[in-house]
């Protein structure tokens, strides 16, 4: 029994009258197989009149009435308890914070796992309430009906309860290593897709999706192993059940034969034996159906108690970070070409580009201006190879993008996004996004990144787990983690930042401008940005406004046309 559960149901009055109703018909249902074996031998054995068979339909139709009322029961007994356990999970994540599970295993659990409740609230409670009171009374009655069988039925029935309990403990062992399975895999897949701009533009992506793919083998190969235990337990079950009845069936139609026997006690022992066996077999075979529900509860109760919130949740490693030694010598920032490119998303008329050409320059640092939705971020998209132009081409020294491997170009690119994905995973490993980067260069760029500072005074310093999405981080230190990333890629020599100052105060964003400024330097660099800070970086401001480039103005002309008009 679990404790935790069945303490659950007793502290919820409405769930209690439930469950105490379900178990309340599971038994009277369970002992009127006496009065039904009582009722049909004797017919059967001409002890009874034919009338006797009015009270047998009676008594059918109360069983059956009575399996009704357990169904009806058990089914909001598990509807109570599964919401109450929600409920309360969902209070609990909310309070934990970082500290809690990540949010696709909570879905897991919430979903699926607390779903899985239902074959154990439902099936196994009342198996094993049937399976406490019916044999004892079934043998009590055997004992009075014959000596003989009622010693074989004694003797062979605990041997239901131990080979069921010894094969009960594989079954708990490998479903709950299913259900940790299932649980990763949940948790590692949602994170891998909310952060999987992130992990394209680190060239990342095909390696996760492996890893979704090892953790996919792994559940299921943990399922397999499941199911083969749950179907050698049905036959082992059924096999010792079976040849126990042998045991008893055997002799008592020898017996019957010799004369020893009357046909009214060998029908009733007939009739009855199989019903010693039945409850505990029954009960077996629920508890097989159950043990993933109980796997779930038993994570759910732990994530309820205060001390068991922490999680070490880790996405698995993500792209390679290059060692600042492996910058290429003599390598020079590429020319960047729009030639007459014309973008259009699926589902809107207006083109989010129309017609652009704009040529930047080899080290040139070029500022994209303009309202939200103009087409900034989808110039930056175009670069990443994200999206593909409708019409016209993006050329890389001349050299059409679409013919390059997306790959390789990607590794020549360093990229700052808005609104940066941080993994549930150590601070270092989302500097280095889970690659070959030594701990000295996440050390180097987290300081060059003006990072070092928050990061070293976190309790585990570059160890500390991160919430999910950095949640226990600020923005401007999420920002400058992400800034530190692209730090870890000395070789990259096309930067791409979108917006990387957007809602930050300004201490941060002075912080995260004097990074980009380094960041920057000996690199082709074209930010996103609306704030004049980070535009003040750009040899090149060019303003962009329903999908065309309104005007095209190197940021010194354009200081000196503001200080004119002042």
């Amino acid at each position: 029994m679990h404790k935790d559960l069945l303490r659950l149901a007793r502290a919820e009055p409405a769930v209690r009258r439930h469950l105490a109703l379900c178990l309340a018909a599971a038994v009277l249902a369970g002992l009127l197989v006496l009065a039904q074996a009582e009722l049909l031998s004797g017919v059967l054995s001409g002890r009874f009149a034919l009338a006797a068979l009015l009270p047998l339909v009676g008594v059918v139709v109360v069983r059956g009435a009575l399996g009704w009322l357990q169904g009806v029961s058990a089914g909001r007994t598990a509807t109570g308890v599964k919401s109450v356990l929600r409920a309360r999970l969902m209070r609990r994540f909310q309070e934990s914070g970082p500290a809690g599970p990540r949010s696709g295993e909570l879905v897991t659990l919430v979903g699926r796992g607390l779903d899985a409740l239902d074959p154990y609230l439902s099936g196994y409670l009342p198996a094993a309430a049937v399976a406490s009171v019916v044999p004892i009374a079934v043998l009590a009655r055997l004992f009075v009906a014959d000596l003989a069988s009622a010693l074989i039925v004694l003797v062979t029935l605990p041997l239901i309860p131990v080979f069921g309990a010894l094969v009960g403990w594989t079954t708990k062992t490998v479903t709950e290593r299913q259900w940790r399975a299932l649980s990763r895999l949940g948790g590692h897949f949602l994170d891998v897709v909310r952060g999987l701009p992130t992990l394209r533009a680190f060239g990342r992506a095909r390696h996760q999706s492996t890893v979704i793919r090892e953790v996919a083998a792994a559940h299921r190969a943990a399922t397999m192993r499941t199911l083969r235990v749950a179907f050698l337990s049905s036959l082992v079950l059924e096999l010792v059940a079976s040849l126990s009845l042998a045991l008893v069936a055997v002799p008592v139609g020898l017996r019957l034969l010799s004369g020893s026997l009357h046909l009214d006690t060998a029908l009733l022992v007939l009739l009855l034996a199989p019903e010693a066996y039945l409850p505990l077999r029954a009960m077996g075979t629920k508890f097989h159906a159950s043990v993933e529900g109980v796997a779930a509860a038993d994570e759910a109760f732990a994530l309820l108690t205060p001390a068991s919130g922490d999680r070490d949740g880790r996405t698995g490693g993500t792209p390679d970070a290059q060692p600042r030694e492996a910058r290429r010598a003599g390598t020079r920032p590429p020319e960047i070409r729009f030639e007459h490119v014309t973008v259009r998303y699926p589902g809107r008329e207006e083109p989010a580009l129309d017609d652009v050409s704009l040529v930047v320059a080899p080290g040139e640092r070029v500022a994209l201006v303009g309202e939200s939705g103009g087409g900034k971020s989808t110039l930056l998209h175009l670069l990443l190879g994200f999206i593909t132009p409708s019409e016209g081409r993006v050329l890389v020294d001349g050299v059409d993008l679409a013919t390059l491997d997306l790959d390789e170009w990607r590794r020549r690119l360093a990229f700052v996004p808005q609104r940066p994905h941080l993994f549930a995973m150590s601070v270092a490993d989302n500097i280095g996004l889970g690659g070959a980067a030594s701990p000295e260069l996440i050390r180097a760029a987290a300081a060059s990144a003006q990072a070092a500072g928050f990061v070293e005074a976190m309790p585990q310093g570059y160890e500390t787990v991160l919430g999910e999405r950095g949640v226990n981080l600020s923005a401007g230190q999420r920002q400058r983690v992400a800034l530190a990333r692209a730090f870890c890629r000395p070789s990259a020599e096309v930067l791409l930042l979108d917006e990387p100052t957007a809602r930050l105060d300004g201490r941060s964003e002075a912080a995260v401008v004097e990074a980009t400024r380094t960041l920057a330097e000996g690199r082709t660099a074209i930010v996103v940005a609306h704030r004049p800070a980070m535009i003040g970086l750009a040899d090149r401001v060019v303003r962009i406004g329903a999908g065309r480039i309104v005007h095209d103005r190197h940021s010194d002309a354009l200081t000196a046309e503001r200080g004119d008009a002042r």
